[in-house]
């Protein structure tokens, strides 16, 4: 607790739940791109709040099939939408969370892998689908999702490092791609795909220090985190940048009190998480508030894994790459 603020937990459980219930809704229909990810926000949410058994198991997984996009071999947003690396991810972390990743038949596993690679471009990089966008999130999208199947390669991993340190900065930060702009959510990609591949030992200790500093400095006055410097805070970055930090064994250089505190202001009466207090509160806020609380060990919430945002009695049962 921190002062009168509590963690609404049993209100975020309601306003969760709630969520595909308003199909009739026009906001309902202009979020179907986002349905699967929506769906795994979701259901961490609900691991990290223990209440897992909240959504409908099989119906979930269902959704998820209906999602797999047979031509090409990865997961759509939704069904008859092209697949794309982000869903794809989305994907296999429900069925993994669900320890079902056995609906997915040999032919299709092996489709889901190609489809993967082949997204891998001669740098190292990925992009996320047929389109060509290139960006780091795909990296570790990517890497993720080989990792949670069990199924990295040398032949993906090594050229994927070699692109993630050419993304870093002189600033301690890492950028969308070779020389952009440091970016919060870019340094966890970059730390988190290292992490997975166990690779961070490939980052000197003076980087690793800088990271820190450049990570730790992202807390503003009002005691939330922005994304880079000179912006508003947003509950998103409690994720983003504490896990970055917690990778590096220094989650202890922010505020805990602070971060809290700003956190619970964005909670709704009614259920949810906003960026920022008194706005629209949303699945994917509420998710990366209660996951920056999981990591700093607030409101007796199950533990979440740093690397992967999944509950840590999930992502335990993963082998570690490489594998021996």
């Amino acid at each position: 607790m921190v002062g009168e603020l509590v963690l609404l937990k049993a209100k975020h459980i309601h306003y969760i739940e709630a969520l595909d219930k308003k199909q009739e809704s026009y906001e309902y229909w202009l979020t179907e791109h986002l349905r699967l990810n929506g769906v795994y926000w979701g259901l961490t949410a609900l691991c990290l709040l223990d209440a897992k058994e909240t959504f409908n198991k099989n119906e979930v997984i269902d959704f998820v099939m209906k999602c797999y996009v047979e031509a090409t071999g990865g997961f759509a947003a939704f069904p008859r939408h092209d697949a794309h690396l982000l869903t794809t991810l989305s994907a296999v972390q429900i069925l993994k969370t669900y320890d079902s990743l056995d609906v997915l038949s040999s032919s299709q596993l092996e489709k889901c892998v190609k489809f993967v690679k082949s997204n891998q471009l001669s740098d190292g990089s990925f992009q996320g689908d047929k389109f060509g966008e290139i960006d780091i999130r795909f990296v570790y999208t990517a890497l993720s999702t080989l990792s949670i199947l069990e199924l990295l390669t040398p032949e993906v991993v090594d050229p994927a490092v070699n692109f993630i340190l050419r993304c870093y900065n002189f600033d301690g930060g890492f950028g969308l791609y070779p020389g952009a702009e440091s970016h919060a959510a870019w340094a966890f990609t970059s730390l988190g795909a290292l992490a997975i591949v166990g690779r961070l030992n490939d980052l000197s200790e003076n980087q690793i220090n800088e990271i820190g500093w450049w990570l730790c400095e992202r807390q503003v006055p009002e005691g939330g985190l922005n994304g880079r410097p000179g912006k508003l805070p947003d509950v998103c970055y409690s994720w983003w940048v504490l896990s970055s930090l917690a990778l590096i064994d220094k989650l202890d250089w922010i505020d805990y009190d602070k971060l809290r505190e700003y956190i619970l202001k964005c909670q709704d009466e009614k259920g949810g998480i906003s960026d920022r207090p008194d706005n629209e509160v949303d699945v994917f806020h509420t998710l990366f508030g209660i996951a920056g609380l999981s990591l700093m060990g607030f409101g007796n919430l199950i533990p979440v894994d740093p690397v992967y945002c999944m509950p840590v009695s999930v992502t335990k049962t993963i082998k570690k790459y490489p594998y021996n």
